[in-house]
């Protein structure tokens, strides 16, 4: 009986953060500017010596973000909030399925994640250091900014498994209970590849919206999150969240400090 009750109280909390969390970056990205700190018409140019000092801006911003939600971003909170009652409503069961319990599987698919997600870290440092090399100022930034949607993401990402201690699939025939104890800063929620691999992809979707940049860099992304639920490390909620944030991180960091550049 107590689970029964825990568990709506619990996914209210999580719906919560994450809607909050969504409407504050969406806001941002369309919004001129922070109330107390004008951003220039033309962004400073992205440095990597600049760099510790926007992550500690941005991170000022995505936390504080909730205080900037606008009515035009309810559609996108109603979407994702529903998409994520269904996802938690649904953990167990999917979780549970017999064809998941498949050790093969379950092996070959956390290493393909593990593949997939060194890729979309390393993809930004190559295109830095080729940006360096033939002094390609846009290559450059697309690797400095990728790489602060990544940091930014981990901090959230960690901040998120601290506040919720969720089991693991692997733990209690896969009940998926959060605020225990026990798990320590091993939270399932939210899956720390997903919100890693798509802040990066974003990014690089971003700044080469090509139609073959963008399908290869969320492919990739994509198969990280759908492998981490078919390795079991994950739930499919820990799944959609991790993707959504580190996909809307993504997206704030550039908007926020990308240049034109010829």
């Amino acid at each position: 009986m107590k689970m029964a009750l825990d568990r709506p109280l619990t996914a209210a909390c999580l719906f919560a953060l994450a809607l909050t969390f969504s409407a504050g970056l969406r806001a941002q990205n369309s919004s001129s500017s922070l109330p107390d700190a004008p951003e220039p018409p033309v962004p400073a140019p992205v440095t990597l010596a600049h760099a510790p000092i926007d992550i500690l801006k941005e991170q000022g911003a995505i936390w504080t973000s909730p205080a900037r939600i606008r009515d035009r971003d309810l559609p996108l909170l109603l979407s994702l909030g529903l998409a994520t009652t269904v996802a938690i409503t649904a953990d167990h069961q999917a979780m549970s399925s017999a064809k998941l319990d498949n050790t093969s599987l379950n092996n070959h698919s956390v290493t393909a994640s593990n593949g997939l997600l060194g890729g979309l870290v390393a993809a930004p440092v190559a295109i830095y250091g080729m940006g360096h090399i033939h002094h390609d100022a846009h290559a450059t930034e697309t690797g400095i900014l990728a790489g602060e949607a990544m940091v930014n993401s981990l901090i959230v990402d960690e901040v998120l498994k601290a506040a919720t201690m969720r089991e693991r699939p692997t733990v209690d025939g896969a009940k998926g209970k959060f605020f225990q104890t026990s798990v320590g800063l091993d939270s399932s929620f939210p899956s720390t590849h997903c919100i890693i691999a798509w802040s990066s992809a974003s990014v690089i979707a971003s700044e080469y919206p090509s139609p073959l940049v963008q399908i290869s860099a969320y492919t990739l992304a994509t198969g990280v999150s759908l492998t981490r639920v078919l390795g079991k490390q994950h739930f499919p909620s820990d799944v959609l969240v991790g993707s959504a944030v580190g996909w809307m991180v993504g997206r704030y960091v550039f908007h926020k400090h990308h240049r034109e550049l010829d």
